[in-house]
């Protein structure tokens, strides 16, 4: 990061570099405390990394603290007027336009302030919009995988930031999924778009704090670097997936409605892209389900029960011509859920003889790469490459990112 400085409140660390040094001891969060968000320790510090500064926040109706009150709402009461301007990603401030469909600019009926469309005629905030601040603030909840569009917002976030001298803070946020889950193929840089904008694995196990840092530090990830703060969360560890914080679940996105919800994400979301697939959007578990249009259930079951997936179980269902599986995904799972998801995309293709790969083309299939991070999925699975040799060539990738990924982890 060059001369640029970025501390984190709450924990842990003065960062210069990439080197980390311990922090007074006054900084430090108890040990054993109640679990607190990164905008709970700044409420708890009055807010003072912001006081004297113009503040825009990019938020949305998940921006809660952990007694459910709105972000913008808590940070409104305690600055004043000098909170000037609100930024919405995909799916608007409030959660519930659709996956691709632009956002507009619009005024905030709860704070009066400009909300301005981050997933519309631009994605990366303009020098006129940021032109009111002084300091930017990311608080989305995230659900920990790649191709999810709120980390690209923050990721093009930062680099508007570093070229309009703008200071950048993120407040922390729990990853739904926990802090161990590496899985997934490499993203090419052919590739990058705002379904895959930061090289990570399809599924990082990191938090967003953690993934600004390391976006921050890594040379090509964005063309300049913003001065960064990360605010911390106290008494969150790795081994925690979302129903161990107690916290309240807010609907992400229109199809992410439950807290387990990322994990189906994860096992079916690229399948979901190829053609005459039902991965259950529109009913009762959106991204639960796994079939294929004039698929005989039985076939897909006794695939999917000779394979090892442990903490998921399978059943089979029959609906408006599809035929396949219904998931039932343990929150604590141990099975490689993208693994899973390439698996059933070739169990699939096979059994409707390559017609799920076929009749791919144009805009659909160049989406399908980006969501996946190249071609080689969908030209291995056509040259009939078993997804168990593609699923092995991740292995040396996700080792190395997890050795990689060490120096910006926040958390035990």
């Amino acid at each position: 990061m060059g001369s640029r400085r970025s501390f984190l409140l709450s924990g842990a660390a003065f960062l210069t570099g990439c080197q980390v040094a311990q922090m007074p001891q006054a900084m430090q969060p108890q040990q054993g405390g109640p679990f607190m968000l990164g905008i709970d320790f700044l409420a708890s510090r009055n807010f003072d990394l912001l006081r004297g500064k113009r503040v825009g926040l990019i938020t949305n109706h998940t921006s809660m603290n952990s007694r459910g009150e709105m972000t913008r709402v808590v940070m409104q009461r305690a600055l004043g007027s000098s909170l000037t301007a609100l930024y919405a990603p995909e799916h608007g401030i409030d959660g519930t336009i659709g996956a691709g469909v632009h956002v507009s600019t619009r005024r905030d009926s709860v704070t009066g302030l400009t909300i301005h469309s981050l997933y519309g005629p631009t994605r990366k905030p303009t020098p006129q919009m940021l032109a009111p601040i002084d300091m930017l603030v990311f608080d989305l909840q995230d659900i920990g995988c790649r191709s999810y569009t709120y980390i690209s917002t923050m990721a093009v976030a930062m680099e508007a930031c570093a070229e309009n001298g703008k200071h950048f803070v993120v407040l922390d946020r729990p990853n739904p999924m926990g802090g161990w889950r590496v899985e997934g193929p490499p993203l090419e840089s052919k590739w990058k778009s705002f379904v895959g904008q930061i090289p990570v694995p399809y599924v990082h196990g990191m938090t967003a704090g953690e993934l600004a840092m390391m976006t921050a530090s890594s040379k090509g990830w964005i063309s300049a670097t913003p001065r960064l703060n990360v605010v911390k969360m106290q008494g969150w560890t790795r081994n925690m997936v979302w129903q161990d914080t107690r916290l309240h679940w807010y609907r992400t996105s229109p199809n992410i409605p439950y807290a387990t919800s990322p994990l189906y994400y994860v096992a079916t979301g690229i399948l979901g892209g190829a053609s005459a697939i039902d991965i259950g959007i529109g009913t009762e578990n959106p991204f639960g389900y796994a079939g294929g249009s004039g698929v005989n259930a039985q076939s897909l079951l006794a695939a999917c029960q000779r394979w090892d997936m442990p903490g998921v179980n399978f059943s089979p269902y029959s609906r408006n011509g599809f035929g396949g599986v219904r998931l039932n995904i343990h929150p604590r799972a141990q099975a490689d859920l993208t693994a899973l998801d390439v698996m059933l995309l070739g169990e699939l293709n096979r059994l409707t003889s390559g017609k799920v790969l076929s009749r791919m083309s144009g805009s659909k299939l160049n989406l399908f790469h980006k969501v996946y991070g190249s071609e080689s999925l969908y030209n291995n699975l056509r040259k009939g490459v078993s997804a168990s040799q593609i699923i092995a060539g991740w292995s040396s990738w996700t080792h190395s990112f997890r050795s990689t990924r060490q120096r910006y982890l926040l958390y035990p």
